[in-house]
């Protein structure tokens, strides 16, 4: 994998060790650790510069601080299953950080402990790594259509089956309940909890009624709504609100659901979008992980039923709108009106194919491929 793809987040990150710790999130299995395992010098198996926490002798390594004293950079992987790893990173970071690195990589339990105390304040940037993006797949020869197909996670992608991808899709959302949910989570009914994951793909871009799900799985409107959390919390999927602009009568309470996998989906439509929100999803968390922007993914819907996709918020200020369609149709009669409505300064409808159009000033139709590169994630 390392010969293959350069990681998005590769000169953030190394900009920041020069000063503090980076810790990295995000799902399973999305690429952490092998990034990671880049960064260290001349990184082989069995280099001791890394240490696993799952690894019973990395575990004593990293308790008895046994590890390279001319390695730059040490990574710690999965560390945060010991209790008092807190406290243990803060005392190795303050000691040795006059002439080593540090990285500590983890799943959802990562972004979990580390904001339980105030021991690492001021010590450390905290990354949320997404699946590859489009920008992130060009020496791997494979086109736009293999991403959509097979996802952005780095196994799935580069093993390009959809057998493999199929029992893949079942393992892992089997590790998300067993292992994520079960130790971070107390639920008496984690069969119905599985109902539930079960029955989002369907629902992904549409307005999500949290009330039709609860009577599906007969529980109460409270219950589903902190499932939904604990979903979002685990990386499977993430909620989005509406953007409420001021001389519009926008929708206010409804959400659209999107999954950290889109090829999950069977439908063309529902994967192409997730696919597009993806996208612009990493590129509001890298900004806010890497500047410190607060960015907002959000969509902009009137209570008529006119929509436009989505609409990416910078400092609580509209940057961009986009708006999706599979193929080269015609401009969508919703960017006008948004236009004239609101104080969006851009409007993008992407597509999969290969027409530009530069409408106006605000409004282009433009390849989605084109669109991914000016992402710059």
């Amino acid at each position: 994998m390392s010969t293959l793809l350069t990681r998005y987040l590769e000169p953030a990150v190394r900009g920041d060790l020069k000063e503090k710790m980076v810790f990295i999130g995000g799902p399973r299995q999305v690429g952490k650790t092998t990034f990671a395992q880049n960064l260290i010098h001349q990184f082989k198996e069995g280099n001791k510069a890394y240490i696993n926490w799952d690894n019973p002798q990395d575990k004593k390594r990293f308790l008895e601080k046994d590890w390279p004293p001319d390695e730059p950079l040490i990574v710690f992987d999965e560390i945060h299953k010991y209790k008092r790893w807190n406290n243990m990173v803060k005392g190795y970071w303050d000691s040795f950080k006059k002439h080593q690195n540090f990285i500590v990589t983890g799943s959802a339990r990562l972004d979990c402990y580390r904001r339980g105390g105030d021991s690492l304040l001021g010590r450390y940037h905290y990354y949320r790594m997404h699946p590859l993006s489009l920008n992130e797949i060009h020496a791997t020869g494979k086109d736009m259509e293999h991403i959509l197909t097979f996802g952005g996670f780095p196994e799935c992608f580069l093993k390009g089956s959809e057998r493999y991808l199929r029992r893949w899709h079942r393992e892992r959302i089997s590790r998300i309940i067993s292992m994520d949910i079960r130790d971070l989570e107390y639920i008496r009914e984690i069969s119905l909890m599985e109902l539930l994951i079960e029955a989002l793909p369907e629902r992904v871009g549409s307005p999500l009624s949290k009330k039709k799900l609860a009577l599906q799985l007969e529980v109460d409107f409270k219950t589903i709504t902190r499932w939904l959390t604990i979903l979002e919390n685990m990386y499977y999927c993430y909620l989005v609100s509406p953007f409420g602009a001021a001389r519009i009568r926008a929708v206010k309470k409804e959400q659209k659901l999107y999954l950290w996998d889109w090829s999950e989906h069977e439908d063309p439509g529902k994967r192409w979008e997730n696919f597009v929100a993806s996208h612009l999803l990493k590129y509001c968390h890298f900004l806010q992980d890497s500047e410190g922007y607060k960015m907002e993914l959000r969509f902009l819907r009137d209570v008529d039923g006119r929509e436009i996709d989505f609409v990416v918020i910078k400092n609580k200020k509209p940057l961009f709108a986009v708006e999706c369609k599979t193929g080269e149709r015609a401009l969508s009669p919703h960017l006008f009106y948004f236009r004239d409505r609101t104080d969006i300064p851009k409007f993008y409808q992407v597509h999969q194919g290969k027409k530009y159009m530069r409408e106006d000033s605000q409004i282009e139709m433009i390849p989605f491929v084109i669109f991914a590169r000016q992402l710059e994630i």
